[in-house]
């Protein structure tokens, strides 16, 4: 329909021919550059807001620019998509801004890759600002290709006013959040142990250190840590599998409720204190050791031990060098003795505080510098990384003496998930957000929420939000948003910096930029006489950032004051499960922080989208087909629907299988499509058969007809359900909903009542069923646009011609989805057709089951039922189910007449929880109940087994068909009992046969590309025999579908042109069809009465154009032609006929 034209020409008035074949994708593209002429999202945008529609907020977190679109991305995007377009098409207006997350690790990695940058010296010798300057050239490297696959995917999304997080604007807005919290108290600059990547020379947060565990083999030790002044001397074992801490161990600690054994080692004699549960960690065999003495961790507490290395005796002594307490230690690995070195572990660091070893606010000892490299504190490794370093520690220990054992272990470990090397965890100066002051009020806020599904908002969120501890929000790196923050150089005058013209008013320096080479400089006079303020070194973890996007994409305070606090908090947020932890905590704190409240009400959560094997997907592997060549194969609109019908929308996995793909075009969308073109195709032959133009309503279609009244009802339940669970955010119940909808109005609708839709029924049963058919379709079309954009706009931008012109919109997206119609709605009429579409699929079952095709009639169904309303149901509803099944007779009834037998099982849930050891017995009994024991269940509602009253749902009773199975197949569902009978007769089978030619000439006219109004004349050749003989008996029941009699081949005209011809085998017999053009007959002889020149009237009937002769003899029954300059009138069907058969059957 579509590829055919131009964007511009697509604005069709009249109603188009639509494809037999079509490919979607193609069609999709002429959409697009439809889009692209009309400015689509933009016109959509201006005609909201000129109609005053309220606001519906949406925050979109900025991807990185620096990789290319992901399964992630796609499925995010297209959730966010549909719930936007969702919220336009129901009355709001809906800005939708696009962001670039363009700061922090992933950018800086590149750059240190591209120019070989090993450390931070290196940064500082080339100079931030060029430093920042390489950065600032690749943030946007793959902006081109996201635009293109975003376009693609048709989302809509203003991505040419979007926002970056390096913009000056956005910046500004930063500093603004942090002089807020600041101001509040809630910033303080202290020490945490943190993941840290050394090929990075950066912090990492808890959420980037999990992303990226493998397995790996570390060296293990176990050291010996003499005890001081103890006779017999005895040392405390500790077991670690990081040899390269061992220089920074200030302390010991022990579980103070675990019981600890001093242990002498039979051969060398020497005496060691390890948890008694863990003796296994140091010897094999308890013949090996002997047992000196047992106690409690607690009574080992204050014990001093000799220090392991010299470096920090001199500052720490005093305080260190002790055995320590803490529930953390357990017994279920290593020694039960855990050596602490507080610079590189946060329990170490914890305890060590808590245990006066180190003070808050002080440095801890950290021999290691930015790059993991030893510092001249420790003179005998410095310069060495610290992983290269375990070798040489552990010499040295042996050398001394403390090294009891040595070996290796296999384990998981974090790695960096940038650079893709081991992380350590080490102790940095960092500026923190006292997030555990506030922890009470964000659950409060985000009890306020509305999360899909809800048991992320209430579990692992709620978890996260309870454990959260403070925030670290500063990095030591260079391409970010610069802390605001000056300070003296004593640390005793620190100020916080709002504002570009904050930075003025204090420094006298007015900057364009934000970044640290546009700040690092600028140098802010002490008002305590502290001499001049300079910038803290650090910049803004990007989360913080991205935390910030509500208020910075807008430039909040700054501009867009009034409307940004109109829309605050926003509508709606989605993003994958993993931004529990990330996203969505930032934003929760941060909107806590500033204004007491989360900063959205709702939000979708999705799963994460794996591999079709499980595993995550992964560029190296090439374990996923590549996102854009699944689109130009199938379609965005069948990616889209496989991703928003999948667990994934409920936050759970996907294994995403292109198959999956492919199956939404073959079971959703082509059964659509074809019912779309299948309305066009009556309207077109309705208006040509009648003269008259259908001109169609969405209002509600008055109807005598049952599948009318029910085809109505369920639109108009499936809209409500839409608006129901829409506003509930739950999209995985309404795409299911929308699918089964399709698959009602394609598969039975459409289907049972083509008869009516061709006309076949008269001209007034044609017209209200094709209104019928134009109402819902069209219904269905508004309602999944915001799934489906292109399929749907493809639909609409053709059916809208049938509308009143003043009803017509340039694009379905600029409707509004249809309120469900109360005077359509009808549970009642929906409940009977599923009790007929419900008998009819297990009759089709029944079929099966017996090899018997459709095309061959059946003599009769039986439907028992003890329910009256579904026995009348069925019978009001008869000569659909005759048809469908192809069935002679329909009896329903409710005397069983023997033969239904029921048998019973108990609900094993239900009584074994009520009736505990009484279960087993009263379990048996129920399986000796009899027919008659199980009616009287079923008509009182109770029954007495073994001495136990049982009603309700307690006992699952079923049924069976009890009589001769030869001819008859029972099929039992719910109460019914239906019993088809098979008992084949000479006619039945001839009925059969002929269905099947009427089949095969169905398939050869679809084959040879012909459409409904082509007509055609149909040869056919076959040997004598019941083949033949169904033909020539039942020619009247074929012509009735083909529209005309079959004819002998050998009658066939040696000059008539052949369309398609076929080679056919049904019931074992040999058949020949072949079709020709349809052409215009005359009687010569009735034609001798009209004209003497009978030849040349022939020749002047042969050169009409035959589809306007048909007209014009439906119109007047009678078709003018000049003879030799005579006009003369030929009758239909007398003087002229419409087919080679048509005439044969007169004579």
């Amino acid at each position: 329909l579509l590829l055919s034209r131009t964007a511009e020409k697509m604005d069709f008035k009249e109603l188009q021919d639509v494809p037999m074949d079509v490919k979607f994708p193609a069609q999709e593209e002429a959409i697009l550059a439809y889009w692209d002429e009309i400015d689509a999202f933009q016109t959509s945008l201006k005609m909201s807001k000129e109609e005053g529609r309220p606001e519906f907020t949406f925050y979109d977190g900025p991807p990185f620019a620096t990789g290319m679109p992901h399964y992630g991305h796609i499925l995010a995007g297209t959730i966010k998509d549909c719930v936007t377009r969702y919220a336009h098409m129901t009355g709001y207006h809906v800005e939708r801004k696009w962001g670039w997350d363009t700061h922090g690790l992933p950018v800086e990695y590149e750059i240190d890759q591209k120019l070989g940058i090993k450390s931070r010296q290196d940064v500082l010798d080339m100079t931030v600002k060029k430093y920042n300057d390489e950065c600032r050239s690749v943030v946007m490297r793959y902006a081109g290709e996201w635009k293109r696959v975003v376009r693609r995917l048709a989302r809509w999304i203003d991505m040419e006013n979007d926002y970056k997080t390096l913009d000056p604007t956005f910046m500004e807005t930063v500093w603004w959040v942090c002089k807020q919290m600041f101001d509040k108290d809630l910033v303080y600059r202290g020490y945490k142990v943190m993941p840290y990547s050394t090929a990075c020379a950066t912090p990492l947060s808890n959420f980037e250190a999990g992303q990226n565990y493998k397995d790996v083999s570390d060296p293990e030790c176990v050291v010996a840590f003499p005890v001081k002044d103890m006779e017999p001397p005895t040392s405390f074992l500790a077991w670690t599998t990081t040899p390269w801490t061992l220089p920074s161990n200030l302390a010991l600690c022990v579980n103070p409720a675990m019981e600890y054994s001093t242990i002498q080692d039979k051969k060398t004699e020497a005496i060691y204190i390890v948890a008694t549960a863990r003796i296994i960690q140091v010897f094999k065999k308890p013949t090996e050791y002997t047992v000196m003495k047992t106690c409690l961790g607690s009574e080992l507490v204050g014990l001093k031990y000799e220090p392991l290395f010299p470096y920090f005796v001199a500052t720490k002594g005093d305080a260190a060098y002790r055995v320590l307490s803490d529930a953390y230690v357990t017994d279920t690995g290593g020694t039960g003795v855990v050596h602490q070195a507080p610079a590189f572990g946060e329990d170490d660091y914890r305890v060590c505080l808590a245990h006066g070893v180190i003070e808050k606010g002080e440095s801890v000892p950290c021999p290691v510098d930015d790059d993991g490299r030893f510092t001249d504190e420790v003179p005998d490794f410095v310069k060495q990384h610290v992983k290269e370093a375990d070798k040489a520690i552990l010499a040295d220990i042996k050398a001394r003496g403390r090294l009891i054992k040595s070996g290796a272990i296999k384990h998981s470990y974090p790695f960096c998930w940038r650079s893709d090397t081991p992380l350590i965890y080490k102790a940095v100066p960092s500026w923190f957000v006292k997030v555990e002051s506030i922890k009470e009020k964000l659950v409060k806020n985000n009890e306020a929420t509305h999360w899909v599904p809800d048991f992320v908002k209430e579990k692992r969120f709620h978890n996260w939000l309870v454990g959260a501890r403070d925030w670290a929000i500063s990095r030591n790196r260079f391409w970010g948003t610069p802390l605001p923050i000056w300070r003296s150089d004593d640390w005793e005058e620190i100020i916080c910096v709002g504002s570009i013209d904050e930075l003025e008013q204090l420094s006298g320096v007015r900057v364009t930029d934000l970044h640290k080479d546009s700040v690092d400089h600028i140098t802010i006079p002490s008002k305590q006489g502290r001499g001049d303020l300079k910038r803290v070194d650090e910049v803004f973890d990007c989360w913080f950032e991205s935390g910030s996007m509500p208020y910075a994409q807008c430039h909040y305070p700054f501009e867009n004051k009034e409307r940004f606090e109109k829309g605050f908090p926003a509508d709606f947020i989605a993003e994958g499960l993993d931004q529990t932890r990330g996203w969505f905590y930032t934003l929760t704190v941060i909107g806590t922080a500033l204004f007491d409240s989360s900063p959205f009400k709702h939000v979708i959560v999705n799963g994460l989208v794996l591999a079709s094997d499980g595993k995550k997907m992964s560029k190296r592997l090439k374990n996923y087909p590549d996102p854009e060549l699944v689109i130009n194969a199938h379609g965005a609109d069948a990616l889209r629907m496989y991703l928003i019908n999948s667990p994934v929308v409920r936050a759970e996995e996907l294994r995403f299988r292109e198959e999956g793909v492919k199956d939404v075009v073959r079971d959703v969308f082509l059964p659509w499509y074809n019912a779309y073109r299948f309305l066009v195709q009556v309207v077109k032959q309705y208006e040509e058969e009648n003269g008259e133009k259908i001109v169609c309503s969405m209002a509600f279609q008055k109807s005598e007809n049952t599948m009318d009244q029910w085809v109505q009802a369920a639109a108009a339940g499936l809209l409500a359900f839409v608006k129901k669970e829409m506003e509930a955010y739950r999209l995985y119940t309404v795409v299911p909903r929308l699918l089964r909808f399709i698959e009602d109005l394609t598969n039975w609708y459409v289907k049972m009542n083509r008869k009516r839709l061709k006309g076949t029924l008269g001209r007034a049963d044609a017209k209200q069923s094709i209104a019928v058919l134009f109402k819902v379709l069209m219904e269905l079309t508004r309602a999944m646009a915001p799934l489906t954009p292109m399929l749907c706009e493809m639909i609409y931008l053709n059916l809208r011609t049938l509308l009143p012109e003043s009803e017509r919109m340039a694009s379905v997206h600029f409707t509004r989805i249809p309120e469900p119609n109360e005077e359509a709605l009808d549970a009642r009429m929906e409940e009977k057709v599923r009790r007929m579409q419900v008998l009819i699929e297990k009759g089709r079952n029944a079929r099966d089951k017996r090899g018997v095709s459709l095309r061959i009639p059946i003599k009769k169904i039986t439907v028992i039922c003890p329910n009256p309303d579904v026995l009348s149901d069925l019978d009001s509803l008869r000569a659909y189910i005759l048809e469908e099944l192809n069935i002679r007779e329909l009896e329903v009834t409710k005397e069983e007449g023997g033969l239904v037998v029921r048998s019973a099982a108990p609900d094993n849930t239900i009584l074994g929880k009520r009736l505990g050891k009484a279960f087993r017995e009263v379990s048996q009994a129920i399986k000796g109940l009899t027919n008659e024991q199980l009616i009287q269940y079923e008509t009182e509602g109770k029954l007495e087994v073994a001495g136990q009253e049982l009603s309700g749902d307690d006992l699952k009773v079923s049924r069976a068909f009890n009589g001769d199975t030869t001819h008859i197949q029972a099929e039992t569902y719910e109460d019914c009992l239906a019993m088809l009978d098979f008992e084949m007769t000479d006619e039945l089978r001839k009925e059969g046969l002929a269905r099947e030619v009427v089949a095969r000439v169905q398939a050869l006219r679809k084959k040879g590309g012909l459409q409904v109004a082509d007509m055609v004349e149909i040869w056919y050749e076959c040997a004598e025999g019941a083949l033949s003989a169904a033909i020539t008996d039942l020619m009247s029941t074929i012509a009735a579908t083909t529209k005309v009699d079959l004819l002998p081949l050998a009658q066939k005209p040696a000059a008539a042109t052949v369309l398609v011809e076929g080679d056919e085998e049904i019931a074992g017999a040999k058949l020949k069809l072949v079709l020709t053009p349809a052409e215009l007959r005359c009687d010569p002889e009735a034609c001798k009465a009209i004209t003497d020149d009978v030849d040349a009237l022939i020749q002047a009937v042969q050169g009409l154009e035959l589809k306007s002769a048909v007209k014009a003899l439906d119109r007047a029954g009678a078709l003018p032609v000049t003879v030799g300059g005579k006009e003369v009138s030929l009758t239909y069907n007398t003087h002229v006929f419409l087919s080679t058969a048509a005439l044969q059957k007169k004579a």
